[in-house]
């Protein structure tokens, strides 16, 4: 079974570009995943870097604004930022809609070492939020 799902962030560079990285590397081949922004920021080099230190390469994905795509096409939406969860446009009953409360790790102050530590924090944050929800993913679609 096909199952489409949808990372949405303010600008399409981090967090939903993360998120969207460990679903592609973790979800069954014939699901399609995808991620886009209220804008397009264009994908942050920190969040491609860490990711490439734990085995995924996001460095061909592409930051997309929510406008480029029909939301009706997916199943399941995940906001990752407040500003996402407030300015999604209003979905079809059929999408199911998830919304994670994540800090912005574009926004981190300090050293260089700071910076990739926050980094790295979040991608393991959505790391262990991604497969929590492919799991309730295939249980609803178990359930049918």
């Amino acid at each position: 079974m096909t199952i489409k799902l949808l990372f949405l962030c303010t600008g399409n560079a981090c967090r939903s570009q993360m998120a969207e990285g460990w679903a592609r590397a973790l979800a069954k081949p014939t699901w399609q995943v995808g991620s886009a922004g209220i804008v397009a920021h264009g994908l942050n080099p920190k969040a491609t870097q860490v990711m490439a230190e734990a085995g995924v390469d996001i460095s061909l994905q592409a930051s997309t604004p929510i406008t480029a795509l029909n939301l009706g096409e997916w199943d399941w939406l995940v906001t990752v930022c407040g500003d996402a969860e407030e300015q999604c446009p209003v979905l079809p009953a059929s999408v199911v809609k998830r919304h994670w409360p994540l800090a912005d790790p574009a926004k981190a102050t300090g050293s260089e070492a700071h910076i990739d530590a926050v980094f790295r924090a979040t991608r393991d944050d959505l790391r262990s939020r991604v497969i929590q929800l492919l799991e309730e993913i295939e249980e609803a679609s178990i359930r049918g």
